[in-house]
């Protein structure tokens, strides 16, 4: 029993009509997409424009992780028979690369070699190696502002453009501090309510922490770093104040979690750190869930990742941390939110926004919001970050 189908391609749908010797009838109609971006996420159902017939594997996802030429097996009955075809379509890629830094305020010291590599970021959603280039020149044995086009370029040739300006300096140390400090009490006062509860995070930079006078200024939780995880390290390494820090803030009586600043760009990677978590803890009872925490932006090509693939190790992240009885937790900027982590990324756990205003207008949910990084409070001697937990989110 033979199959013949022919098709029939239009600007956005393609036509296909099957027969099979006498049944089905020649009117029998498959309209669907001729092409999906890369990693649409798009059903059978929706995938198929229009039809005649009934689709047996309508919820089933149609593969967009490959470019060029796909099929798909379809699965349908028409007058009271089952039948089956393929449907032939194209994958493509047509998202420009993301600009993720783009050199404000760029200074480079004179008499040094130069490399724009080291004061831009950026990435792209399938290609995890785009491609820098620029038109320009940089003098770095004379001081001077040196303007430059930049042009980064994916696989599948789209591209971002942007221009930078290289200021070549004797002196490129940074300018004072003179941003203003907020009390934690007034912080506090500010935006107590109902349902809320203030807490801080803390890591090595805060030293030796006195968890009481902490609580006694009006903390509920504190989450601090348990490691961190750099490329350049041969192995993840425990945050130096952690053991101390759990033992205090548990005795104290505050509510307590913990993130991980990392860098991971592998799968072994994130399996091997999420394992060393879990045993760090030991079984530790925790308030919140484990925080994955990715910082680093300022060159992110350097880890050879596309964006896809930092969603994928973060939703891997998520599932080692359930099999060791932890739950996990994202968090990010309100741009980046809004730019690197797809809506998978922010619906399978909460989210911990960081978003340094006085009142933040990002339309995602979350269930921390992190609003400054200049918070001062008894017990700590320098800066902490300040946080607000809503807790019916």
């Amino acid at each position: 029993m033979s199959i013949s189908f022919s098709t029939k391609t239009t600007k956005k749908n393609s036509t296909v009509t099957t027969t099979k010797s006498a049944a089905p009838p020649s009117d029998v109609k498959i309209e669907f997409k001729d092409t999906l971006e890369i990693y649409e996420n798009i059903s059978l159902g929706d995938f198929v424009t229009d039809t005649n017939v009934e689709l047996k594997n309508k919820d089933s996802l149609v593969k967009s992780n490959k470019l060029g030429s796909n099929k798909i097996k379809v699965y349908y009955s028409y007058d009271g028979s089952d039948f089956s075809t393929e449907l032939s379509y194209e994958v493509k890629d047509t998202t420009p690369p993301l600009l993720i830094n783009t050199g404000w305020n760029t200074k480079h010291r004179v008499g040094t070699p130069f490399n724009l590599e080291k004061y831009v970021g950026y990435g792209d959603n399938y290609d995890s190696k785009p491609v820098l280039t620029y038109t320009g020149e940089v003098d770095t044995e004379k001081v001077g502002i040196y303007p430059l086009h930049a042009v980064v370029t994916d696989s599948s040739g789209n591209t971002s453009e942007f221009d930078i300006s290289i200021q070549v300096l004797n002196d490129t140390s940074d300018s004072p501090d003179d941003k203003p400090r907020v009390d934690f009490k007034d912080f506090v006062k500010k935006y107590k309510g109902d349902n809320v509860s203030f807490g801080i995070d803390v890591s090595t930079w805060q030293g030796d922490i006195d968890f009481d006078a902490v609580k006694k200024a009006g903390c509920e939780f504190v989450i601090m770093r348990i490691g961190c995880y750099y490329t350049s390290y041969d192995d993840i390494k425990i945050d130096d104040w952690y053991m101390a820090n759990m033992e205090k803030a548990k005795k104290a009586g505050l509510d307590v979690g913990v993130y991980v600043y990392t860098t991971d760009n592998t799968k072994d990677g994130i399996k091997k750190h999420s394992k060393w978590i879990a045993d760090t803890l030991g079984g530790e009872k925790l308030d919140f869930p484990v925080v994955f925490d990715w910082e680093e932006w300022t060159n992110f090509q350097e880890y050879e990742l596309s964006l896809h693939d930092l969603n994928s190790l973060y939703s891997l992240f998520s599932d080692e941390m359930g099999k060791y009885g932890y739950s996990a937790m994202l968090y990010s900027s309100r741009n980046l939110l809004r730019t690197i982590w797809d809506d998978n990324s922010k619906s399978i756990n909460p989210v911990w926004l960081a978003h340094f205003v006085d009142d933040t207008d990002y339309e995602g949910d979350y269930q921390i919001w992190q609003a400054s990084c200049y918070g001062n409070i008894d017990g700590i001697v320098g800066d902490v970050d300040m946080n607000i937990l809503y807790k019916d989110k």
